[in-house]
């Protein structure tokens, strides 16, 4: 991969990791569907729509990781991180289509009993698809730990998945070269389009639950709350509010501090304490937002939030 990466130089990793995905799937894509259009393989023709889609897939998380790493403007005060969010549920979606129509055509080569040739020449491209992308899943992996980017995580995902059903084929097509039973290759194929709907779902469900602004994870809360709790002349905090749009943290939180403490004093501790909150996760960005309180008015803040304040 690092001769592959000199070529992208220029890019961030994450958009460095989907050109190289894109480049990958299309090499795989035309192997596959040249191959198995002649074969007439449901199992391969499944791999290379699922490559091709591979391809389209990874063109649009280039350009989503792209807009998503503008910098804030007027129009957008805090960026545009969720654009991996909506690229994710989109994503999602596609793949799920395509877990749809390998099924409708593994269903249609058991009805029409379609026979399965050129065995050799299949076999070969899927044990050379497999090793590729077994090497991907683990770039794609090693950025994504790296990054902790949403899009990369759905890339790296799909892909293993991808070789999940790529070893499938291969045992499919083999079962079939020896034994000559063609509806095992279809029985195959509506297996692993089962499988890629099933994937889809995690991809689905967590770029989804970014769009709805779901809290950072309980762990990470938890530390925010101690090094708030065990910050200098800090009597008390309540109100913490915490949300990720991929990118990027969000945090909001009120501090009690001494009445007749000085603006200067009440900003170095808040300095101090996002200091040490960034620490927890250098990979991504963070906008935290402090707010002093002279005394500890979380219950007055609570009926205001929930639309009470005139009630109260």
């Amino acid at each position: 991969m690092n001769f592959i990466e000199k070529i992208f130089l220029g890019f961030s990793k994450e958009r460095r990791a989907t050109a190289i995905a894109t480049l990958t799937a299309v090499v795989l894509a035309i192997f596959k569907l040249v191959i198995g259009i002649m074969s007439g393989s449901v199992a391969l023709l499944a791999s290379a729509v699922d490559s091709v889609l591979d391809t389209a897939i990874s063109i649009f998380n280039f350009f989503a990781i792209k807009k998503a790493e503008e910098a804030p403007n007027e129009e957008f005060q805090y960026g545009k991180g969720k654009v991996q969010a909506i690229a994710g549920v989109i994503e999602g979606v596609i793949i799920t289509l395509s877990g749809i129509y390998i099924i409708v055509e593994g269903i249609k080569k058991i009805i029409y009993d379609n026979p399965t040739t050129h065995l050799g020449a299949s076999v070969w491209v899927m044990v050379i698809s497999i090793v590729v992308t077994w090497f991907l899943v683990k770039y794609l992996e090693s950025i994504a730990k790296e990054t902790d980017n949403i899009v990369i995580k759905a890339d790296a995902l799909h892909y293993k998945a991808d070789l999940l059903s790529n070893g499938a084929v291969l045992v499919a097509l083999f079962i079939v070269w020896i034994s000559g039973f063609d509806i095992v290759d279809a029985i195959f194929g509506i297996a692993i389009g089962a499988y890629i709907i099933y994937s889809a779902y995690e991809i689905i469900e967590e770029s989804i639950l970014i769009l709805l602004d779901r809290s950072l994870d309980g762990e990470i809360v938890s530390k925010i709350g101690e090094i708030i709790a065990n910050a200098p002349e800090v009597r008390g905090y309540h109100y913490l509010k915490t949300r990720t749009d991929g990118t990027h943290n969000f945090v909001d939180f009120h501090m009690v501090l001494h009445p007749e403490m000085t603006v200067l004093e009440a900003h170095d501790i808040a300095e101090e304490i996002i200091e040490k909150i960034i620490a927890l996760d250098k990979n991504r960005g963070w906008l935290i937002n402090p707010h002093f309180d002279p005394h500890d008015d979380e219950e007055q803040n609570i009926l205001y939030f929930n639309g009470k304040a005139d009630d109260a």
